[in-house]
Formats: C-alpha cells, sequence, structure tokens
C-alpha cells in the first residue's frame, strides 16, 4: 500500500556501463584486426644488414571477361598491346605481380595468348586467380 506523502524517484538511465562494453569491443576489435595479416612464410629470424632494401612490387590486375575482352587496371585494351601496357606500368628494374583474373567460360587458348604477352615483360611475375572449393 502506498501512503500520499512519498514522492516517487525519477527513473533514470546509467549509460556508463554501456559506454564501458563499447570501449570494450572497440579495444576487442582493434586488438584481434592486428593478427589478420598473411605471412607469406614460415616464421624466422631475418639477419641484418646496413645495405637492406626493401623489394618494391607492383600488383597489376589482368581481367578476362566470358566475351573475350581484356582489362589492364579496369581499362581495356587489345591482346596485342598488352605488353606495352603492362611495361608501361612496371618501371624499370622493379618487379611486378600481374594477376590474371580471367572467367570460367573463357577459351583456354585465350589465356595462354594472355599469359604469352605477360611473361615477354620484364620483371612481370604471373599469378592466376581462382576461388577456393
Amino acid at each position: 500500500m502506498r501512503l500520499p506523502d512519498e514522492m516517487d524517484s525519477p527513473a533514470e538511465i546509467n549509460i556508463v556501463p554501456m559506454i564501458d562494453v563499447i570501449f570494450s569491443i572497440l579495444a576487442f576489435v582493434i586488438i584481434s584486426t592486428l593478427f589478420l595479416t598473411r605471412s607469406e612464410g614460415l616464421p624466422i629470424n631475418l639477419p641484418s644488414a646496413k645495405t637492406a632494401e626493401p623489394q618494391q612490387t607492383k600488383q597489376i590486375n589482368v581481367t578476362i571477361e566470358s566475351d573475350g575482352d581484356v582489362f589492364v587496371d579496369r581499362q581495356p585494351t587489345e591482346v596485342n598491346q598488352l605488353k606495352n601496357s603492362i611495361t608501361g606500368l612496371i618501371s624499370q628494374n622493379q618487379q611486378g605481380l600481374v594477376i590474371i583474373n580471367a572467367d570460367k567460360q573463357v577459351a583456354h587458348g585465350h589465356v595462354v595468348r594472355v599469359m604469352d604477352q605477360i611473361r615477354q615483360v620484364p620483371g612481370a611475375q604471373l599469378a592466376i586467380a581462382a576461388t577456393k572449393q
């Protein structure tokens, strides 16, 4: 039973615990993304050298659509001009990784012609993109 002389205290929402939870989630996301880097080799201790320089590799995407159209970094090109296009993107004394993204409907001979043009470019390393089953 309620007496008429008692006052009700107004309801409050305390947001401090909610802020703490948000900051905890944010810290977890930041720390977990630090471990998402790709490791390209086995973990080893490399020796140090004063004259060591990082190797510059440029990634170039060559796309072959199902109708046979060829694109170099989203720019349309002809198969005959592919060598010149990639040579212009890879500078002197630099390595470049050329990734071929070919539709599965493209004829094998067309992909081989593209690969042949890419292999003629000095400093170009060839890779073929595929999806994991």
